[in-house]
């Protein structure tokens, strides 16, 4: 093994490599949030958006390798330090007691699990039509891709909708605890200011749940609503 391995299975390689995967994958969040947002704009800007971004294949796809490997590193370096933790105690607590530590980072694993299951469905609705193929084939009026159509037509189904809030506010308790902690891994660690760093989790996290709940919510309240002659 080299040193490149040994860096990575080592405990502070593999707590290095969960923090910057997470950084990766936090951004993106941030990122996808913020354009599928633009659903609030109505069909053409939305469908226009989708477009614009499918448009960039040079782009896209060097992201999309970009994340997977994000991903695939998040998860390496989780199990790599859940074995570490495991081999620094082989024989269990009798009776487990969690002072500091919070229920969100206690939940990590869990939360994680779920959030990945939502995101292989996620993949499966929205970009590669599998679970709605009718709906994948949609085309609007300019003959873009009915990707607002879709969105709707999907979050008018309440288990979808449901399915969907659950795993955002799980979303939510990961990265809660998960930005702070990758801040702190990656240097912001001071005692001038790492009360500031363990805020800057639980607010991002909000942020991000409200908004990414807020299409569910809104298609099933009907402020978003399909367009004339879509059924």
């Amino acid at each position: 093994m080299g040193w490149v391995g040994r860096f990575a299975t080592s405990s502070i390689g593999a707590k290095i490599l969960m923090a910057l995967s997470g950084l990766i994958l936090f951004g993106f969040v941030l990122v996808h949030m913020a354009g599928n947002l633009q659903v609030f704009l109505g069909q053409d800007a939305y469908n226009a958006y989708a477009h614009f971004l499918k448009g960039l294949p040079e782009l896209l796809w060097p992201a999309r390798l970009v994340l997977l490997s994000a991903v695939l590193l998040h998860i390496f370096s989780g199990l790599r330090l859940a074995a570490i933790d495991r081999a620094a105690r082989p024989v269990a607590y009798a009776q487990r007691r969690y002072r500091q530590a919070s229920w969100a980072s206690r939940t990590m694993a869990l939360s994680g699990l779920v959030v990945l299951s939502f995101l292989v469905y996620h993949l499966l609705h929205f970009t590669l039509g599998v679970t709605h193929p009718a709906d994948f084939a949609r085309r609007d009026p300019a003959g873009h891709h009915d990707v607002y159509s879709m969105l709707v037509l999907g979050f008018k189904n309440p288990y979808v909708a449901g399915a969907y809030m659950v795993s955002m506010a799980l979303l939510g308790l990961h990265l809660s605890h998960g930005v702070s902690s990758l801040l702190q891994t990656l240097g912001f660690n001071h005692p001038r200011y790492n009360r500031g760093v363990a805020y800057i989790g639980p607010l991002f996290a909000a942020l991000i749940v409200v908004g990414n709940i807020s299409m569910p919510l809104a298609v099933l309240l009907g402020w978003i609503k399909l367009p004339p002659g879509v059924v």
